[in-house]
């Protein structure tokens, strides 16, 4: 259930509530909207006392929430969360954010390259994988720590965030280090013990859909991260497991204007892993922005026919600077905007042009 809490609300009501919560059984997380304070209550109540709620001083309403997940509902919080990455950086808002990188960092020299090819097109995060999960025990399973200190690196000298996945609870302060965005695997979806992990963590976390997870399974999972009191998180829609063989996955884009309806969360669409194919990736990334998508995680690659995993769906740092100039087309038509590309400051962040 949520409690709305009246416009002239003070601070010692809002504690009050918290605390009658806490008698309950319940756990009270504040969401500071816009127009007024709501507080969700999560777990399950000793007794219904919604009318006992209902009382206290500031209160004007308790409303239930029907849907499985709480705190993500568009019941919960109305108006759509925006998350900031830090540095200036929104998602969720007008602008359209877009990440992109090689699958994996392989060295130093390459991914460098990369950072600056994409930072000059307009990326505004750079994207790439320290640890691998991959489906064989034989492939590159990428240079952990080292890899996070090259894409640390490549960051600040690009001006760019850095996104990159975590894949065991145990490192997830390592990651945190080194990176400005957590990505949670679609593999790891519903690895509850790290979803539980990063909901302890400040830093923004970007949930990928599982490979054969339905729309509601996916936002439990997501709810996971919010109980444990992270609100900074990011839905990412990269396809899911059909029986079409002609490409890698089935990009869902009905689940873009879908979980909008459903949840506050901002979402990203990644057209690289859904298509497995370069060749779909701006099509795909022009039809995510006209279905609502707040951001795109774009695969490139210096030498896509040397990259140590997913070359046939990485776009060359050229393909990626034309299709940058497609979607500020693309969402200038959707009345929204891609933002804007990166200068470097004298001390390696970028500014806004």
């Amino acid at each position: 259930m949520i409690v709305v809490m009246k416009l002239e609300v003070s601070e010692e009501q809002i504690s009050n509530v918290e605390e009658k919560l806490g008698e309950m059984g319940c756990r009270a997380h504040i969401i500071r909207g816009v127009e007024r304070i709501v507080i969700g209550a999560v777990g399950n109540p000793k007794r219904d006392q919604a009318h006992v709620l209902e009382l206290l001083p500031g209160v004007e309403k308790v409303v239930p929430v029907m849907a499985p997940y709480k705190l993500v509902s568009r019941e919960v919080k109305g108006e759509k969360s925006c998350i900031d990455l830090g540095g200036g950086l929104r998602i969720g808002g007008e602008e359209v954010v877009v990440m992109a990188g090689p699958c994996a960092v392989e060295n130093r020299e390459s991914l460098h390259q990369t950072a600056e090819a994409v930072s000059k097109a307009g990326a505004q995060v750079l994207r790439g994988g320290a640890f691998k999960p991959r489906t064989s025990p034989y492939s590159f399973q990428g240079l952990e720590e080292e890899g996070l200190m090259y894409l640390s690196e490549a960051g600040e000298e690009s001006g760019l965030k850095v996104v990159t996945e975590v894949i065991n609870p145990q490192d997830v302060e390592l990651v945190s280090r080194y990176a400005d965005i957590l990505q949670v695997g679609a593999r790891n979806m519903q690895n509850y013990s790290l979803l539980r992990e990063l909901g302890k963590q400040s830093r923004p976390v970007l949930l990928k859909r599982g490979l054969s997870a339905t729309v509601e399974e996916w936002l439990m999972s997501a709810e996971y991260i919010l109980a444990e009191g992270n609100e900074k998180v990011i839905l990412c829609e990269r396809g899911i497991r059909t029986f079409e063989g002609y490409t890698r996955n089935t990009l869902d884009l009905s689940a873009v204007p879908l979980v909008h309806s459903l949840s506050h969360l901002p979402v990203v669409v990644d057209p690289s892993h859904s298509s497995g194919d370069r060749r779909l990736v701006p099509s795909l990334s022009r039809a995510a922005l006209a279905a609502g998508a707040d951001g795109l995680l774009i695969e490139v690659h210096p030498q896509p026919e040397k990259a140590y995993c997913d070359g046939p769906q990485s776009l060359t740092p050229e393909g990626f600077a034309d299709l940058m100039e497609d979607l500020e087309r693309i969402a200038a038509a959707c009345g929204r905007r891609v933002k804007k590309k990166a200068v470097l400051s004298p001390h390696g962040r970028g500014d806004e042009r």
